[in-house]
């Protein structure tokens, strides 16, 4: 069974991508999150690294967080690379879907650090990705959004039949939120040994986006 890590902002995609790349027979030995450490926040979607740690202790899945400047991000990604390389780490997933630049770079950092990429939702459709992740039972909650799109009370939101349907009738959305229309974080689901429960949280507003910033939650048995 080869060994894979996962590139993990602690979304829907990236967690889906990495289910399919386990349901083909890969191996899940990291979770790879790039923070700031100025700030404690993942570089992706601008969570607490406390709650990444979390995430990953629900998924039973060692975690590397790895800092960056934002200057040496690239850089320092494939040193991080190259480190799982050297363990055995073969194959690195990642859960882009139609961002052409993203698919470049993916492939860049992969080909420096000599691992083959896995991309399992490259050019699906949106739709039904998004409706796979829910039918396939995990939850996720909304805790990114762009504050001209969406409102602060989609904030906690479940991602679910009802937030796509909502999302589709505003217009200019796209329906896994690709363009960064909004974000979320995976709190169950198959891959999961335990459940991710958020107890308090506070909406605040950075720029031109919402966020949800959790303040406390625990993990329970699923």
């Amino acid at each position: 069974m080869p060994d894979a890590f996962v590139s993990w902002s602690g979304g829907k995609d990236c967690c889906q991508a990495a289910y399919k790349a386990h349901q083909a027979g890969y191996e899940l030995k990291y979770l790879i999150n790039m923070i700031n450490p100025d700030v404690e926040r993942s570089c992706s979607h601008g969570i607490s690294t406390r709650w990444i740690k979390v995430q990953a202790e629900a998924l039973g899945i060692p975690l590397i967080q790895q800092t960056t400047d934002g200057k040496n991000y690239e850089a320092q990604f494939i040193a991080a690379l190259k480190t799982m390389r050297a363990e055995g780490v073969s194959h690195g997933v990642f859960g882009d879907i139609d961002f052409g630049p993203h698919r470049a770079w993916d492939e860049s950092v992969c080909r420096a650090a000599g691992i083959e990429l896995l991309m399992p939702l490259w050019q699906g459709s949106q739709n039904q990705i998004a409706l796979d992740f829910i039918e396939q039972g995990f939850e996720a909650i909304i805790i990114a959004i762009r504050a001209d799109l969406l409102g602060p009370e989609y904030l906690g939101r479940k991602f679910d039949k009802m937030f796509l349907k909502e999302i589709a009738g505003l217009g200019g959305i796209t329906p896994c939120g690709e363009d960064g229309e909004y974000h979320t974080l995976v709190v169950d689901g198959p891959l999961f040994r335990k459940k991710i429960v958020i107890q308090e949280s506070i909406r605040i507003k950075r720029d031109n986006h919402w966020f949800l910033d959790i303040r406390q939650c625990h993990l329970s048995a699923r």
